[in-house]
């Protein structure tokens, strides 16, 4: 990420602080937390502040700065597990509570706005105002450490890989399936086809081209599968008809060679 775009999500992050909103402080002191465990003499403090609410569903700008400080997501993930569910500030009552201010406070209020702090004035009316509120500040009363949510983060890394690595196996195992699947009804197009399989080998073989050589190879390689799938008889049957082949054209060491690098009696 360039400067220029991480410069937006900071300034919105730093805007929301003003304003109240407190995940930006507690990412802080889990970044700490994430640095205890490489460095104890940065660790930071053994328990947990209070979680604030959203941490589980991170803001577009939140997601851009806890990236950039690269805080393990397993870290954050385990984090929010103790985080309630982010409910957007009631401020249906925000003209009711300016109202009550003190007459005083809100001149001094409007001449700060009048003297363009009105960003500044904004954020700290939302601020108290939400503070006012206990409803909205969605703190858990859980108390953990730094240690403790270490260990449980990685413990959840190894739970996620491994179950990671389970997928991989399964699809593996699906994808090879099905091109087992495939290949044998490859194997039973050849037995319907009888002998045009061998005569495209030597049709191919007859070009002299290196090309078809291979070709021909691999068709000879499905003929003796399907003359496997088949049993001894056939399997006997495809093994004269390759010596055959082979002292047919004695004098083409490029298709001989193809011949012993898969493998066929010779």
């Amino acid at each position: 990420m360039e400067a220029d775009d991480r410069l937006g999500p900071m300034v919105q992050a730093r805007s929301d602080l003003a304003a109240g909103d407190l995940p930006l402080l507690y990412l802080g002191w889990l970044l700490g937390a994430q640095w205890a465990g490489q460095d104890e003499e940065h660790a930071v403090a053994g328990t947990e502040p209070p979680v604030p609410a959203g941490l589980g569903d991170l803001s577009a700008s939140l997601r851009a700065i806890a990236d950039f400080l690269e805080i393990d997501k397993d870290l954050i993930a385990v984090a929010a597990e103790t985080s309630p569910p982010l409910e957007e500030p009631a401020n249906d009552r925000l003209a009711e509570w300016i109202t009550a201010l003190p007459a005083a406070e809100k001149d001094t209020l409007l001449t700060m706005v009048a003297d363009g702090e009105g960003a500044q004035v904004q954020a700290l009316l939302l601020r108290r105002f939400r503070g006012s509120d206990t409803a909205t500040m969605g703190r858990s009363g859980s108390i953990r450490t730094a240690t403790g949510l270490r260990a449980a983060a990685e413990g959840r890394a190894a739970e996620r890989k491994k179950a990671q690595e389970q997928r991989r196996r399964e699809e593996q195992a699906r994808k090879a399936a099905a091109e087992a699947a495939a290949y044998a009804r490859r194997l039973d197009e050849l037995a319907a086809e009888r002998e045009a399989p061998w005569k495209q080998v030597d049709e191919m073989i007859a070009t002299k081209k290196t090309s078809e050589y291979d070709q021909a190879v691999a068709l000879l390689r499905d003929l003796r599968a399907l003359a496997g799938r088949q049993g001894e008889v056939e399997t006997a049957a495809f093994r004269k008809r390759v010596l055959d082949l082979r002292a047919q054209y004695p004098t083409r060491p490029g298709l001989q060679s193809r011949l012993d690098e898969a493998g066929f009696p010779r």
